[in-house]
């Protein structure tokens, strides 16, 4: 039996990973391409994909860096094809590039949550769109992953970005069946809080209660994320399809997620006090 995570295991492949330049991207990146991968990465910021660039080739990782800002489908289309001109035609795409901010549903305006949408869903959807187009469905084969989030109970503090890591959820399952005649593999994972920079920008008190509601007790770092996916895009999940993987020390399934308190509970309706004494 082949063992998982063996050297040159990933030696015949080319991996895309999305918002590569730091976080579970970057750890992503590593890790597939210390196992053999080619790896090419995006993102917004040139500076963070620079740094990237220089630590993944320091490991001695054969890597190609560009700026692609995945809400515009004209830079998508530029970068896969560059992809293709400059390491060969790729075999697995990581869609982890994202980016949210704290909100309640009363107070979130409509830029803020079309900038969301339009990064965390739209995004997604073409930029994968554009690989399978491109690479994927003409050598019948590829692999797929979904970086989402914590959506199984809502998402409240955050509904722009749960409505559209729902709806990437959603395309991930629809896509496992369109795409399996292509022998192409769609999955999703969902990870809890990690400690990332970009954790590192939230309030602490709100990390501190994210740690506190997660049965583990501790948050989860990139490199375990990392492993996750890396199982995902090998050999060793052939059979795997149009599943999401909950990665999150068991926050899903337990704790308060947003608090209610007694004074602000709903009022029960008069029609109701009245049905309840008539039984």
């Amino acid at each position: 039996m082949a063992t998982i995570f063996r050297e040159g295991l990933f030696a015949d492949h080319v991996a895309i990973v999305t918002g590569g330049g730091s976080g579970i991207g970057l750890a992503t990146a590593t890790a597939l391409g210390e196992l053999g991968a080619k790896i090419a990465i995006c993102g917004r910021k040139k500076e963070k994909l620079d740094s990237a660039e220089q630590t993944l080739r320091a490991r001695g990782i054969d890597v190609f860096a560009a700026a692609c800002d995945i809400r515009e489908v004209e830079q998508i289309q530029a970068f896969v094809d560059a992809v293709k001109t400059n390491l060969g035609t790729a075999t697995i795409l990581v869609n982890n590039a994202g980016g949210q901010f704290p909100t309640t549903a009363e107070t979130v305006t409509p830029r803020g949550w079309e900038a969301v949408v339009r990064n965390n869903l739209n995004g997604t959807f073409f930029m994968t769109q554009a690989v399978a187009v491109k690479h994927f469905i003409p050598s019948r084969r590829g692999r797929i992953v979904n970086v989402i989030a914590n959506v199984a109970r809502g998402f409240p503090g955050m509904i722009h970005t749960g409505a559209a890591r729902a709806g990437v959820e959603n395309m991930t399952k629809t896509l496992a069946i369109e795409w399996a005649m292509h022998n192409i593999q769609v999955n999703a994972i969902a990870p809890g809080i990690i400690r990332t920079s970009g954790t590192d920008q939230y309030p602490p008190e709100l990390v501190e209660a994210s740690r506190t509601k997660t049965p583990m007790k501790r948050l989860g770092t990139p490199g375990e994320v990392a492993q996750l996916i890396v199982y995902l895009a090998s050999e060793a999940a052939w059979f795997v399809t149009g599943e999401c993987w909950y990665i999150d020390g068991g926050a899903h399934l337990w704790g308060d997620n947003w608090i209610i308190d007694d004074d602000h509970a709903p009022k029960t309706p008069p029609i109701i006090e009245e049905l309840a004494k008539s039984e």
